[in-house]
């Protein structure tokens, strides 16, 4: 099977995510700005969920050009990693509504994690089915930023019980690490593919 399905699909259920994202912000009642207030914390979780699903989509796009072929395990792995990202409007809407408490930005963090970990079991499928020598193992190398990003959102869970707002600055914070263009699978594209 050739990979433009999974592209297509996979963009369009992220497209249908950012979607209904911004559909969860409630238009206020009034002219003022300061009717605005209120909406100010769904509209900052918004902004990093935006943020998150953008550098998953744009990582996700990198990633398939280096596969060859899908196969019915990437395939699997592509529908769990959606399943997770698909938990982000609710997640979002929900910690934005209730101004970042500890259960809700716990909730938040828990999503980000499982949607880190099925990424990793989507590389790790491509790789397995490309073999040894596959493009993707070597350009991801160490991947540094994909080992340390789970360790911090499992440390910011921890932290949202007690102090919530420290695990929002982590989870902006590896979102931060992440919006850096990451070159590793651009540089080991062919020309034609980029």
């Amino acid at each position: 099977m050739g990979k433009n399905r999974l592209e297509a699909f996979s963009d369009g259920v992220i497209a249908i995510i950012i979607t209904i994202m911004v559909l969860e912000m409630k238009v206020p009642h009034g002219d003022g700005l300061d009717t605005l207030l209120p909406v100010v914390p769904v509209f900052m979780c918004y902004v990093l969920s935006f943020v998150y699903v953008g550098i998953y989509w744009n990582n996700h796009h990198h990633m398939l050009h280096l596969c060859n072929r899908v196969t019915g395990g990437i395939l699997w792995a592509n529908l769990h990693f959606l399943f997770w990202l698909s938990l982000f409007p609710f997640v979002t809407g929900w910690m934005g509504e209730n101004h970042f408490q500890s259960v809700p930005s716990a909730l938040y963090g828990g999503v980000l994690l499982a949607a880190a970990i099925a990424y990793w079991i989507l590389q790790q499928a491509i790789i397995r089915a490309q073999g040894p020598a596959s493009a993707l193992r070597a350009a991801l190398g160490r991947d540094w930023k994909g080992k340390i990003s789970p360790v911090l959102y499992f440390f910011a869970i921890l932290l949202s019980l007690v102090r919530p707002w420290m695990a929002m600055v982590l989870y902006v914070a590896v979102a931060l690490l992440w919006l850096v263009p990451d070159r590793r699978i651009e540089r080991s594209m062919p020309a034609e593919a980029e």
